[in-house]
């Protein structure tokens, strides 16, 4: 069955992905007015988001960044579809890195690199880092369950050098890597929300306190990476540039959770930039309420521990 759906819905996206880019805004403009005037796709969950995180914005001001990002949402999902046959003379063009140099030269002196990003502006097109870093890059992305598309969407991903793997595996390739000295950087999204079940550590984003990911940190202080933020931003519609931030040179000088606090003001930052470019349709704030129910949890497992 996987395979039957695959056969009639592939063709399709390629044929789509092959048309110029003015098309392919035109087909997002008719899914914009889908979306956002006659489905209202998640539009209770957006507005409310917006609305915790600029609680002092207008009602009209939160409509009007909920308005464009319904705009923006629609252009990154065919943004993503061209990524199936985009050349890479098109994506040189169309997105472009700022100061790559700033990666290079932890590469250069032999270490291994965190890039920590959020989903702002296209993170998908981030699928060219290879063009312009200067080592193995690698990406970790949510197994799908139909298996034939996944292994197209994984070549495709994969056409200019990224290295993908399975989230659940990311951790396995990260320690097979380096047992036998394989250097390289590693694409980190760390801005969703983590089940409370599996969070070590609640912190403040948007004046909210929420549940964090605190893995890039874990892992960059086990293998001692370099832990650096890229951010994408939207220069104009179909035209992106990517600057590199560093956030930690060496991360075991930092004390516990002080480089993830340092990533999400980096990213809030960033957002406060560009607040239409942001993931708004994430329940980023949905365990808001849950932080003495998690206190709870583990106290309850410290006692069972002990």
């Amino acid at each position: 069955m996987n395979a039957i759906v695959f056969y009639l819905t592939y063709p399709l996206l390629w044929l789509i992905s092959k048309l110029p880019m003015a098309i392919l805004y035109l087909i997002s403009d008719f899914f914009y007015v889908i979306l956002y005037y006659l489905i209202g796709y998640r539009k209770d969950v957006i507005l409310q988001n917006i609305s915790y995180a600029f609680p002092n914005k207008t009602d009209e001001e939160k409509a009007q960044i909920a308005k464009k990002f319904y705009r923006h949402f629609t252009d990154i999902i065919l943004e993503s579809v061209k990524s199936f046959t985009i050349s890479e003379k098109e994506i040189k063009k169309r997105y472009t890195y700022r100061n790559p140099e700033l990666v290079n030269k932890y590469v250069e002196e032999g270490r291994s690199i965190a890039l920590v990003g959020a989903h702002l502006s296209n993170w998908e097109w981030s699928f060219s880092l290879p063009l312009v870093i200067n080592t193995n890059v690698f990406g970790a992305y949510n197994k799908l369950r139909n298996e034939t598309f996944e292994t197209t969407l994984k070549e495709s991903r994969e056409k200019f050098g990224v290295k993908g793997e399975t989230t659940a595996n990311f951790m396995k390739l990260m320690k097979k890597n380096f047992e036998e000295k394989v250097k390289g950087a590693y694409i980190l999204l760390s801005d969703q929300s983590p089940h409370v079940e599996k969070t070590f550590y609640w912190c403040e984003f948007f004046g909210i306190k929420v549940p964090v990911h605190t893995g890039a940190e874990m892992l960059a202080k086990k293998y001692n990476l370099a832990v650096i933020n890229y951010k994408s931003k939207k220069i104009k519609r179909g035209y992106y540039e990517t600057e590199f931030e560093l956030i930690a040179e060496n991360p075991n000088e930092f004390e516990d959770y002080k480089i993830t606090e340092k990533f999400l003001e980096i990213t809030e930052k960033n957002i406060h930039k560009q607040p239409e470019n942001y993931l708004w349709s994430h329940k980023r704030f949905k365990h808001k309420d849950r932080f003495e129910e998690w206190k709870k949890l583990q106290e309850s497992r410290l006692k069972t521990k002990n």
